[in-house]
């Protein structure tokens, strides 16, 4: 089927036309959205109020009272993670804890948490024929949790470890006692669970301590008796044994031994080379430690300082002088053999300490093999004192942690990994229902909904949409626009047009005269007798209602007269669609008369356009400019041409009523023949409009009408005025 929505590029939404609409069905509006208002007030009045509740919970790891010996435990618990604080969300939903919260509070007294209890008639109905389990078949208990779970909400705060708990009841002292319940049960489970982990932990290390003591006296009591049978006597707090001690002191005297052997012989040497070179020996340290040797040299100093005395005043030769030399060079051999001496005893030094560096390598090999021996026994001794080791250590463990645990077995000595933040506290205002906020949302909502739902109809209607751009009228000769609509003459050919075209539309300067016409018509489509004869059975408004009543979707209005019966037509069609009707006008007159008073400007596509394939079905369909109805007009093909394909007309009008609440074609002074073609089916209704009809001629028209196959027709009788010409020649 042929589409004949407004192509997107050609067409724009009339914003004034949609709010007025709007306007025109504000009484509507105003009234469905006071109706919903006041019953929106009414039914949130009408539910029984509720009360929210809720407290705050921090999980934290909590320490310890401190213990008798006034020391607490010093490991420190990791913080709780996102996986521990959802576990406890889902601890504090347990069943157990809602039975423990539900058996304090009493809850099973209160019809609230067991509504079945009393099942209404509905229920036990819908359990008659099976559409619901009976709700009695569950026990008391458990209707009860049930109720308490839909009434809960236990949540984690966003990036926090604090978990809410919020509770619903009709009651707000319960609202604000549920919560608080909660948390003392919740807190007095997680007390309970660590007493009970103390008071098990207590028990298993008393037995435990127990065998590890006798563990670790029979394990001291291997080490003693094996270092006993082993001869492993430990020496000092170091542990080490005998034999290690003597070698390391043997050790060390070899080291000194064979060092003042080293000195010695290497003294002597020195001593010897020096003698022997003539070189003087003051300066060696053995020698100047020999007494003799010093006494020859305090000697000799004298000598020489008497040489020096005597060498002023007597000559070389001089007894006394040859007598000095004498005991000079005397004390010099006493010296030498002095050092002699000393190279000597310092050679006997090397020899003792040869001899004593002999003797202590013996006593090292000895003791070498005897610490061998040693060593292989300390092995199983180090392996005995090893396990004694750790049995002494994980006993001091197991007594450690038996203290601590004994501490914590008072009932207050170990408190729950939570805290409160925040209590429940007895709300004032219900949660729900806020009827305030509900009211006014259920008014703005229907107001919006409403107004939408008009704009939406004339979006939908076509009436809200009109051409895009600014259209002018085409330039025609004012002598042919002048000429009143009831001269002009209908006739099957192609209407006259100008031939003048210009260039632009936009050149054409307004004809005033052309306006005024124009503006003259407008206001005599519907008469002003018209509107005081509404009660006669030929007016448009009781042809409208005939139409409507009937609910018919295609009719043709035939014009014996011309355009003045096409002027009713028009006012037919502006009356239907006032009535809210899509209506379309289908142009099928030879003067065009109908597009001249409803279409914008002239020379739009229209039928004939259609039926001869140059244009789209939807560029073919207008808006009126003076109502929502809309128009298809006679077009700018040949008349001629494009009747050749009037076989598609029927085709054409049955795709416009799938569409459009009703079609009107006007056929002008069509025969019945004509007529007959185009309404193939013969099941749409044919309106007469003739302004002043005469008896023989409806008679006529009637039974030629009847001779096609159509026995009713529908009378339109519009009293046209006088045009302007005719009132200004009077």
């Amino acid at each position: 089927m042929p589409s004949v929505d407004r192509d997107q590029h050609d067409v724009d939404i009339d914003l004034a036309q949609l709010f007025r609409a709007v306007w025109e069905r504000k009484g509507r509006i105003l009234a469905a959205t006071a109706l919903v208002g006041v019953l929106a007030f009414i039914g949130a009045n009408a539910i029984s109020p509720t009360y929210k509740g809720d407290a705050k919970l921090l999980i934290e790891p909590r320490e310890p009272n401190f213990s008798a010996s006034g020391t607490a435990s010093s490991t420190a618990e990791p913080l709780p993670d996102e996986l521990n604080i959802a576990s406890q969300v889902q601890l504090l939903q347990s069943v157990d804890l809602i039975k423990q919260v539900a058996r304090d509070l009493k809850l099973h007294e209160r019809t609230e948490f067991d509504p079945d209890s009393s099942p209404s008639v509905v229920t036990d109905f819908l359990v008659l024929f099976g559409l619901k389990s009976n709700p009695l078949e569950l026990p008391p208990e458990e209707r009860v949790i049930n109720a308490f779970k839909e009434k809960l909400a236990v949540y984690q705060v966003d990036k926090s470890r604090v978990i809410g708990i919020e509770f619903t009841s009709q009651d707000p002292k319960l609202a604000a006692a549920v919560p608080n319940t909660m948390m003392d049960v919740y807190r007095s489970l997680q007390s309970g669970a660590k007493l009970d982990s103390n008071s098990d932990a207590v028990r298993w290390l008393e037995t435990e301590i127990a065998n590890l003591r006798e563990k670790v006296r029979e394990a001291e009591q291997k080490v003693a008796e094996y270092r006993s049978s082993a001869g492993l006597m430990s020496l000092g707090s170091d542990q080490s044994s005998f034999s290690s001690k003597q070698l390391s002191d043997i050790s060390t005297e070899l080291a000194r031994v064979r060092g003042e052997r080293a000195n010695a012989e290497a003294t002597a040497e020195n001593l010897r080379a020096s003698i022997k070179a003539g070189r003087s020996t003051e300066t060696l340290d053995a020698v100047a430690r020999s007494e003799s040797i010093q006494r020859l040299r305090a000697a000799e100093s004298q000598l020489r300082a008497q040489n020096s005395d005597l060498s002023t005043r007597l000559l070389d030769g001089h007894p006394q002088m040859k007598a000095l030399r004498a005991q000079l060079s005397g004390i010099r051999e006493q010296v030498r053999a002095e050092s002699l001496k000393v190279a000597a005893g310092l050679e006997n030094e090397a020899a003792v300490a040869r001899e004593r560096e002999t003797q202590l390598l013996a006593q090292l090999n000895t003791l070498k093999a005897d610490t061998a021996r040693a060593g292989e026994d300390e092995v199983g001794l180090k392996s005995l004192e090893r396990e004694a080791t750790a049995q002494r250590q994980l006993l001091e463990t197991y007594l450690a942690r038996y203290r601590e645990a004994s501490s914590r077995l008072d009932k207050d000595s170990s408190p729950a990994d939570a805290r409160v933040i925040s209590t429940a506290i007895e709300p004032q205002q219900p949660n729900f229902p806020k009827v305030l906020p509900i009211t006014i949302v259920a008014t703005l909502s229907t107001m919006i909904l409403a107004a939408v739902a008009v704009m939406l109809a004339e979006l939908f209607s076509g009436r809200a949409l009109r051409p895009t751009g600014s259209v002018a009228p085409v330039a025609v000769r004012r002598e042919e626009e002048a000429l009143p609509r009831q001269e002009t003459a209908p006739h099957p050919g192609k209407p006259d047009r100008s031939t003048d075209t210009p260039a632009s539309l936009l050149n054409v300067a307004p004809d005033a005269d052309l306006v005024e016409e124009l503006e003259q018509v407008v206001t005599a489509e519907i008469p002003a007798a018209e509107t005081a004869e509404e009660h006669d059975e030929f007016s448009i408004a009781s042809v409208a209602n005939f139409l409507v009543e009937q609910e018919t979707r295609i009719a043709f209005a035939i014009s014996p007269s011309g355009d003045d019966g096409s002027l009713g037509t028009v006012a037919l069609a502006r009356e239907l669609a006032d009535r809210g009707k899509r209506m379309v006008l289908v142009d099928m007159t030879g003067s065009a008369c109908p597009t001249r008073l409803m279409a914008s400007w002239r020379d739009l596509p229209g039928i004939t356009d259609l039926l001869t394939g140059e244009a789209a079905f939807a560029d073919c369909i207008h808006p009126d400019r003076s109502s929502t109805a809309d128009i298809v007009p006679q077009g700018n093909a040949d008349i001629r041409q494009a009747m050749r394909g009037a076989d598609r007309l029927s085709m054409i009008v049955d795709a416009l009523a799938d569409v459009y609440d009703l079609v009107l074609v006007e056929c002008g002074p069509a025969n019945a023949q004509g007529v007959a073609r185009l309404s193939r089916n013969g099941r749409h209704e044919i309106i007469l409009s003739a302004p002043d009809p005469r008896p023989d001629e409806l008679a006529e028209i009637m039974v030629a009408f009847e001779d096609v196959g159509y026995s009713d027709l529908a009378l339109l009788s519009v009293k046209t005025p006088p045009s302007r010409h005719a009132r200004e020649a009077a």
